[in-house]
């Protein structure tokens, strides 16, 4: 299961592990739709619920949360992998190379 907030989101945040294959009901823009998950997405993670091209924003609460950086297809997980948050990376300490992590 998914929440998505906004009608002009393009990620929906998971409320439970979802799993590579799975099929799960989403509503899209006032459409219940079916989006088949292409990679496992953690929870509280997000997913793609529209494909996101390579330096578009990343679209969640109607507002831009990041930037792709890679293209994102339909159903695949989105996190600091794939996008950058307009408040940094949480995930790396200030002035440390990411190998070093």
């Amino acid at each position: 299961m998914v929440v998505v907030i906004d009608f002009l989101d393009n990620v929906a945040t998971a409320v439970e592990d979802l799993k590579a294959g799975e099929e799960i009901r989403v509503c899209i823009a006032g459409r219940d739709t079916l989006l088949r998950i292409a990679q496992d997405v953690p929870f509280g993670h997000k997913v793609a619920i529209a494909p996101i091209p390579k330096g578009r924003e990343v679209i969640k609460y109607g507002e831009p949360i990041g930037t792709s950086v890679t293209d994102i297809k339909l159903g695949e997980h989105v996190h600091v992998h794939n996008m950058v948050s307009n408040r940094g990376r949480g995930d790396l300490q200030m002035g440390v190379q990411e190998e070093q992590l």
